[in-house]
């Protein structure tokens, strides 16, 4: 597994130390609130409706059970016991006391951790699929590209201030896993005539203007690709906009000169920073190949897990759900829901986090693995040794069956956190959550994404959502709007606006209404509701969500 080298310790302490001093300059009144801004954004610190906000970097997804164990002391001793683990792979911690965040950090460099680059305009985390290095589909593992890129954009001196934040999602399986097109640069490795490459998509992005990337390149070979990515930041550092916020992101950028003008940017860039690149990144990159090797699984009989699942009806659901196959016949991945009904959404607590690292370092070779998704991934589970882990699972209240199902929903902080927020998302996510557990229809329904977003910002990924619910204020009163036919997937799609938004109250009996439709409109119990969606279009689900709202507004 990649371990931090002694530059990368060394640099995190000495931006641990150096923030501990500005700290202490705030705190004493030398600096105002708005002169420590741009300097607590460069680590991570957000200033939220109730408190700071401490944002971790958790590159690529990607954390080892002693990480994930001083995360749980980082709760318990300086938050209030839990951490919210986002779509960016990342953790937060919602409730620092400014005085005790240097502390915070040194606890996380004693681990190899900081929050340089999770905020601010800086290129942020890369994300990948949290299935790598085990995935049946896989390509290639995204990961050694992943930390190839952030060892290159981490306090890159030419890109210290970009006109906006930039992402990177890089995806080496055959399915999307990671939301590449969702991105402002997204990497889907590809293989040509035996060479490893990526296709390169840019200019995606969700919040108030989202878009889906466009194919810039269709094979980069691996050796450019540090070069061509510098080419493209370059490319749009020097014609993005600046005078407004709302229109400075590359996918702007992109949509109002074209593609092919920006391509001829980029490749007008590339020859001079290709030629800088004198091969010191690809011995660099044949070192993490090394380090990211798959582990040594030695074989196992899965014989006495078919035998369990015969007999063990809760086993038998909750492994429909969350285990998926693994590259190795005998291994399993395992995907634990952070999402039991009537609970936010990402949320976990101290003695959970400790759980999944104890059973990281029990069953999986003490890996684990953020999603997007706000779940947390053990890559590398053998098959005998799942019942012992769903019970170990199931005491700790973690092993809930409802990956993929209504109840797995990405939400936003919303206005429980966010000072950016309109609208509440965590608390409509337990209300869906438990209203859906209650009625029955979870399973029946089947493959659902709902995504929830409080804001325009659209934390919540709701552009994506196979249902997507976006909070706004109107004249002061939470409203709703609704979106139908979202796809983060390598079909990717943006969700249409059905309709008029609903009232906090409402949305629920909306969302009745439409997936009650769905139910009767379906072929069969296998046509997933995206499926339908697509197969019959928006129409008649408009009308499951208007007409009865409509017939009772005129009794």
């Amino acid at each position: 597994m990649f371990q931090p080298s002694d530059f990368d310790r060394a640099a995190v302490r000495a931006r641990a130390e150096q923030f501990r001093h500005q700290v202490a300059r705030r705190l004493d009144g030398s600096l105002t609130e708005d002169e420590f801004k741009p300097l607590r954004l460069m680590n991570g610190l957000y200033l939220q409706l109730h408190a700071y906000m401490l944002r971790v970097a958790i590159p690529y997804g990607t954390i080892n059970a002693r990480q994930m164990c001083q995360l749980a002391k980082i709760a318990d001793v300086w938050d209030r016991g839990y951490g919210h683990f986002t779509t960016r792979q990342n953790i937060q911690f919602n409730w620092p006391k400014l005085v005790d965040v240097p502390d915070m950090i040194d606890a996380l460099a004693d681990v190899g951790m900081h929050a340089i680059q999770t905020s601010g305009n800086a290129i942020r985390n890369t994300t990948t699929d949290a299935f790598a290095g085990a995935a049946a589909d896989e390509i290639a593992d995204p990961r050694p590209y992943a930390e190839l890129i952030r060892q290159w954009s981490t306090d890159h001196p030419e890109f210290q201030f970009l006109p906006r934040k930039f992402k990177i999602a890089i995806n080496g399986a055959r399915a999307d896993r990671a939301a590449i097109r969702g991105h402002d640069v997204g990497l889907q490795v590809v293989e040509r005539e035996g060479e490893i490459g990526f296709q390169v998509f840019v200019g995606g992005g969700l919040g108030r203007t989202p878009m889906i990337a466009k194919e810039l390149r269709s094979f980069l070979p691996v050796a450019d690709l540090l070069p061509y990515l510098e080419s493209i930041v370059a490319a749009w550092n020097l014609a993005g906009r600046r005078d407004n916020k709302y229109k400075a992101r590359i996918k702007i950028t992109v949509h109002e000169l074209g593609i092919e003008t920006f391509s001829e940017m980029v490749e007008a860039e590339f020859p001079a920073r290709r030629a800088a690149f004198k091969g010191a990144d690809q011995a660099i990159l044949a070192d993490l190949k090394a380090q990211f090797a798959p582990p040594v699984l030695p074989a196992r009989e899965s014989e006495s897990f078919e035998a369990a699942l015969n007999v063990d009806a809760l086993l038998r659901d909750w492994a429909a759900r969350s285990v998926s196959p693994h590259h190795n016949p005998d291994y399993a991945v395992v995907t634990v829901s952070l999402k039991d009904h009537g609970a936010p959404p990402g949320d976990a607590t101290s003695d959970q986090m400790r759980l999944l690292a104890e059973l990281a370092e029990r069953y999986g070779q003490s890996e684990l693995r953020i999603s997007h998704e706000q779940n947390v991934i053990l890559p590398h589970i053998a098959k005998a040794d799942l019942p012992a882990l769903f019970e170990a699972l199931r005491k700790g209240g973690l092993a809930t069956a409802n990956i993929g199902l209504t109840s797995d929903i990405i939400a936003c902080p919303g206005m429980d956190y966010c000072a950016l927020a309109t609208a509440r998302s965590i608390p409509l996510a337990q209300q869906i959550a438990t209203h859906f557990r209650d009625l029955g229809l979870e399973q029946e329904i089947g493959a659902l994404k709902i995504k929830i977003s409080g804001c325009i910002n659209a934390c919540g990924h709701h552009h994506l959502g196979h249902i997507g619910i976006l909070g706004l204020d109107r004249a002061g009163v939470e409203n709703y709007q609704i979106t139908l036919g979202g796809d983060a997937t390598e079909t990717m799609a943006l969700g249409e606006r059905a309709g008029p938004g609903f009232a906090y109250t409402e949305v629920i009996p909306a969302l009745e209404r439409l997936l009650r439709a769905y139910l009767e409109l379906r072929e069969n119990a296998t046509e997933s509701f995206l499926e339908t969606l697509r197969r019959l279009g928006p129409d008649p689900f408009k009308e499951a969500l208007y007409a009865e709202a409509q017939r009772h507004a005129a009794q």
